[in-house]
């Protein structure tokens, strides 16, 4: 039972790790023993959170491997360049994603609705298509995606973002069903309100994030650490028999 976060010899990739969700879980990776793979659209910042890693954990801890969500080159660079590296993958975490619009679904423009579903849907899909294969032949994998408590309820303006967000549920279901039989795992997990870039014009208004709080159980707003430990659990042996669901992690909101 000692073991049953014990990540030691196995290799994560994490979108968006350079800031926020992503940050926090690559650390918390790292800290259970885990080889970690810095991925963001931007290198310089990939390469700050790499070196920190390596100072902390020891040289050969991190990389950084910048990859654009949009592009499936840049996405299957990121899988190359890992393998080549540690010579394996054994956890995906698909935490980047984007919003581009906000306001009511009657308001938005096509282009902007294509890339919120390119982004937060069809990359995760070219991923997991990248990295299951040496999954499935050894029989042993975990896939996590940082979805959102958005794809479980409707919203004035953020309704494109929340249609991707449900669709990622349901592509852990899916691919829960495809690959359980190879032992290869796929969840996700849905945060309620971080304090991230994404969500730092509620955070920074004192009226707003007072009311926030008022309507939350646990009275406050989560920390990027606070969905960092639901990405260990979920990466490693504790998890071993959880597939295809969605870990709400919100503070009691949508109770």
């Amino acid at each position: 039972m000692t073991h049953l976060f014990d990540l030691t010899g196995k290799v994560a990739i994490i979108t968006g790790s350079s800031r926020g969700i992503g940050k926090a879980s690559a650390e918390a990776l790292a800290a259970h023993g885990a080889k970690v793979v810095i991925s963001s659209r931007n290198q310089d910042a990939c390469d700050t959170v790499a070196a920190d890693l390596n100072a902390k954990h020891g040289k050969g801890s991190a990389i950084a491997v910048a990859a654009s969500l949009s592009h499936k080159a840049a996405l299957a660079n990121l899988v190359d360049q890992t393998r080549a590296t540690f010579g394996r993958i054994d956890v995906l975490v698909c935490n980047a994603a984007s919003n581009p619009y906000y306001g009511p679904l009657a308001g938005i423009e096509d282009e902007q609705f294509r890339k919120i579903l390119d982004n937060n849907i069809l990359a995760n899909h070219w991923l997991i298509q990248l990295v299951a294969p040496e999954m499935i032949e050894r029989r042993d994998g975990s896939i996590v995606i940082v979805s959102s408590i958005g794809g479980l309820r409707g919203d004035g303006m953020i309704g494109a973002y929340n249609v991707s967000k449900a669709a990622d549920f349901q592509l852990a279901r899916n691919y829960a069903v495809e690959y359980g039989p190879h032992n290869v795992r796929v969840n996700c997990i849905a945060p309620g309100l971080v304090k991230t870039d994404f969500a730092r014009a509620l955070w920074e208004d004192p009226k707003r994030i007072a009311a926030t709080n008022s309507r939350t159980p646990l009275r406050r707003i989560g920390e990027p650490e606070d969905i960092a430990g639901a990405v260990v659990y979920l990466a490693s042996p504790a998890s071993a028999f959880m597939t295809g669901q969605a870990m709400v992690i919100d503070g009691g909101v949508t109770i």
